[in-house]
């Protein structure tokens, strides 16, 4: 074959590559059962994520010199900003450069990409929107406290505003769907802990006027739909008023801080709303809002207030119908009391931004909401920080990715269960076992050996998930944990077999048998509390 037809075959090969690449349909989310997975390239995508501190894709040589690090931490997925100020320094210029030079290092580095988008709001302020929004508050109003004192903050009833932060955002999106065919930006969130500092709402003229007008007819008729389901808060209000569309706030839901905390959160979501059905207009990407939580006993305004949290889920769901996912940020230690509020049928559950990544309990973090809560992601902060030392995060998601294929496969049927003690906003640890059934079987799941005295805070670091792949047959992984398998039938429950082993690109590699001392001569199944491991299991009955 002459060097010209060798070429010409090369030629041909690539570019059908690139048409079959291209051919795949975009990133977007889809219902399994109870689950909600990401698709990517039409195959379900376990996201094992890490979050860039916020300057550090704002350079691509700084961002450059951290790939070691990141793939050394496992992950399959890196979070990274957009910042507005880097992309439109001049109004209606835009400059993707940074933004395609991030793309194109996490392709080389085999690694996709969730972007932030860092828009009018970052942290409640507004302090990523370009020099030439910061410098005319007169086009771009501020948000004003009671008092009457502006604050570092955009109101979201400034039109202008509106205007140009959504032609950013679609400009972003218009040139990911031109250039990224590929498809290795997966997601994106418009803006960023969105929330109201340091009074409940926002009190500019704009905002008040708003605040005297009728109560937009959606958010009624979402309340009259959802009646049986909504939050407590918002139902008591509601209900409290004669449950009726027509009124002012005040009218409908009662002169409150708690109803100026959902007003402004309708604003929010509205804002919001606009951007992303805009954003979904030329690129239509899985699109998400992450949220601040409230501390125990503060009060809207001590926290960002109106921010997409648990009991103004029934708000944002109306307010912006066009984002997929209401996202948790959790840096407190009840992260389980958090993760159980943001699944719901309307809601997967996605930690896009979960407490910083060289904690040693992150691993267990990880499997249990991917476990219990059928997590199509995790993502602790700070990934650029991890280090080998006491983070578990690296050895978790090695396993995590290994058995992604069986987890995308029983996720959304009730198959998979996940485990890890819960801790209180205090830091006390409740260590006691935890009771499941699965399929006829009761597991009984402690955080320790029998044998074992440990810390709380070394309970605290175990964790991990069961998966039913048969009649008589589980997977068990993680770290720590002693099962112990009943019967629904009231039979005794014996280990007919019990192999460690590991997953080679979905196939199962079996490893030591575990049938003696491992099982407590059959008694239970021990994962090692020293590493996160994947035993399979088989069980038999006998009477």
């Amino acid at each position: 074959m002459s060097s010209s037809i060798r070429a010409a075959a090369c030629a041909l090969m690539l570019a059908l590559l690139g048409t079959a690449a291209q051919a795949a349909s975009p990133p977007h989310l889809r219902k399994q059962g109870s689950a909600t997975q990401l698709i990517v390239d039409d195959q379900p995508f376990l996201l094992l994520g890490g979050e860039l501190h916020n300057s550090s894709a704002s350079s691509l040589a700084y961002l450059d010199k951290l790939w070691p690090t990141l793939k050394a931490a496992e992950l399959n997925t890196v979070l990274a900003p957009v910042e507005w100020d880097q992309i439109e320094p001049v109004e209606g210029r835009f400059d993707f450069t940074v933004l395609d030079g991030v793309l194109k290092q996490a392709r080389a580095h085999n690694t996709r990409v969730v972007l932030l988008w860092f828009g009018a709001w970052k942290n409640s302020m507004s302090t990523y929107v370009p020099a030439w929004v910061k410098k005319d508050a007169r086009r771009f109003p501020r948000a004003i406290t009671r008092a009457g004192v502006a604050q570092d903050i955009l109101t979201p009833f400034g039109a202008e505003t509106l205007k140009a932060d959504t032609a950013a955002f679609r400009a972003l999106l218009a040139h990911l769907r031109q250039t990224d065919t590929q498809h290795t930006a997966l997601m994106i969130q418009v803006e960023n802990e969105i929330g109201m500092l340091p009074e409940v709402r926002d009190y500019s003229a704009a905002a008040n006027a708003a605040w005297r007008a009728q109560v937009p007819a959606a958010l009624t008729a979402y309340l009259a739909a959802h009646r049986e389901t909504l939050q407590p808060g918002v139902k008591a209000a509601w209900e409290s008023r004669g449950a009726r569309s027509g009124g002012t706030w005040a009218e409908l839901f009662g002169d409150t801080i708690e109803t100026e905390e959902m007003f402004q959160a309708w604003h929010y979501a509205s804002f919001v709303e606009a951007l992303a059905s805009a954003g979904k207009a030329a690129y239509a990407l899985p699109m998400y809002v992450n949220v601040a939580l409230n501390r125990p006993g503060k009060r809207p305004g001590e926290y960002p207030s109106a921010g997409p949290l648990p009991h103004l889920f029934d708000i944002w769901k109306p307010g912006a119908p066009s984002i997929d996912v209401l996202a948790i940020d959790t840096y407190f230690p009840n992260f389980i009391h958090w993760a159980k509020q943001f699944k719901r049928p309307d809601n997967p559950l996605f930690v896009p931004e979960a407490n910083h990544a060289e904690r040693p309990d992150a691993g267990a973090d990880a499997f249990y909401a991917i476990g219990e809560h059928d997590a199509f992601g995790f993502s602790p902060f700070a990934i650029d920080d991890i280090k080998n030392g006491d983070s578990s995060l690296p050895q978790a998601y090695r396993v995590l990715k290994q058995l992604a294929p069986v987890i995308n496969q029983h996720q959304g049927s009730g198959k998979v269960r996940g485990f890890k003690a819960p801790m209180s906003y205090e830091g006390v640890v409740d260590a006691a076992p935890q009771q499941v059934r699965m399929g006829g079987y009761t597991l009984n799941v402690s955080f320790n050996a029998p044998w074992e005295k440990l810390q709380p805070s070394e309970v605290q670091n175990r964790g991990g998930l069961v998966i039913q792949t048969g009649d008589d047959e589980f997977v068990v992984a993680g770290k720590g944990l002693t099962i112990v398998f009943g019967s629904d039938d009231g039979a005794q429950v014996g280990i007919e077999q019990a192999l460690e082993g590991t997953y080679v690109n979905g196939r199962w590699a079996e490893g030591r048998w575990m049938n003696g001392d491992q099982t407590h001569q059959g008694r239970h199944i021990g994962l090692d509390g020293n590493a996160f491991t994947i035993q399979r299991v088989k069980l038999y009955r006998y009477r």
